[in-house]
């Protein structure tokens, strides 16, 4: 992974892309866009690389590397990136972790980032959890202006979700889901990595239980973004082994204009309920992708599978302007490839886990 210093050149991106600009050079101000058009709403924050789970899927359960404490953004600095990404158009921001519930100035992240608002409006403020703390948090982060939840919940089984995650929590997680039910936050999502071997025979219970609640279950194809680099394609259930396992449940019809949502959707038996896969290994959805991702330590990374990073603290902590915060958003941006290559034998898992990127 390459950390981008500012003030120095950004290298291409592990060389993969000899016609990636080597700087940022143009005017600032505007929407930001890559030079394949794509036009970035989304910004991913991470505010903390732990978690309270220890999924196999994500990171070992026993020596893990944490970032340093003085490392991670604090709520001024994260504030100030978005205030930034915000009035160049970047109207979704979206916590994560890690676990994010364990800031302990989760309510307050959420509601200065609420208060801003991009050049057409205010912004939307969505959060990925695995839920354990929900329900003791969940009135603040209304009340502080929280829009939407994601929450994790890979199978219903208490003993292998013991098994899978390290942890005897399904209760505290199930609890989270159902109080956020009860809430107005519309719609909520349950997300569910789907693991062979594993949980694949839950796939119908799960969009059961999550249609219960007026919730869409998103199934998600396992990607290599684990910490220990374990990750093995035939592992994997795929977006057609999905859809056929729901197909013997339910009749399913594509619901139109995705844009550059990371799931495809469809009707169950012509609705109101739903389901989702996000096929980012089998069905890559690059070529729409609107996102960009700033990590707990202040690292700009413009796709999930990067090996490049562009640091901002420099900026941030050494008496940079916007302005200067801005050139390394755009920076990031204009190095962004045309898509992630994991189908190519080039590529190179990203050296940091999914918990330290975010999600």
């Amino acid at each position: 992974m390459t950390a981008v210093p500012l003030g120095a050149t950004i290298p291409v991106g592990a060389g993969r892309d000899a016609a990636a600009p080597t700087a940022y050079e143009g005017a600032l101000g505007g929407p930001i866009v890559d030079r394949f058009g794509r036009v970035h709403r989304d910004l991913r924050v991470s505010l903390t690389d732990r978690c309270s789970l220890r999924c196999t899927y994500c990171m070992p359960e026993q020596g893990n590397e944490w970032l340093a404490r003085e490392s991670i953004l604090s709520v001024d600095e994260i504030v100030r990136v978005a205030r930034v990404a915000a009035a160049n158009g970047i109207s979704t921001f979206r916590l994560t972790g890690g676990e994010p519930l364990l800031r302990r100035d989760i309510a307050e992240v959420v509601g200065r980032l609420a208060e801003l608002r991009t050049p057409d409006g205010p912004v939307r403020i969505a959060m990925t959890t695995n839920g354990i703390r929900l329900g003791d948090h969940l009135p603040d982060l209304i009340d502080a202006g929280l829009h939407r939840l994601n929450i994790s919940i890979d199978t219903l089984d208490r003993e292998r979700f013991r098994d899978l995650t390290r942890r005897d929590r399904l209760a505290d997680v199930l609890e989270g889901i159902e109080a956020a039910a009860r809430s107005g936050l519309k719609p909520l999502k349950l997300n569910t990595v789907a693991m062979r071997g594993v949980n694949e025979d839950e796939i119908v219970p799960l969009v059961e239980y999550a249609a219960s609640l007026g919730a869409q279950l998103r199934f998600i194809e396992q990607m290599p973004l684990d910490a220990g680099h374990t990750w093995r394609r035939e592992s994997m259930v795929t977006r057609e082994e999905i859809l056929s396992a729901l197909a013997t449940r339910w009749r399913l019809d594509p619901i139109p204009g995705r844009g550059g949502a990371p799931a495809e959707t469809w009707l169950l038996d012509g609705g109101p309920a739903s389901v989702g896969v996000i096929a980012s290994v089998t069905a890559p959805f690059c070529g729409d992708c609107d996102r960009m991702r700033l990590t707990a330590d202040g690292q700009i990374r413009n796709c999930l599978f990067s090996n490049d990073e562009y640091d901002l603290v420099p900026r941030l902590r050494g008496g940079g302007s916007d302005d200067d915060i801005e050139r390394v958003l755009r920076a990031a941006i204009a190095g962004k490839l045309p898509g992630h290559a994991i189908n190519d034998p080039s590529f190179l898992q990203p050296e940091r886990g999914m918990n330290a990127i975010g999600g």
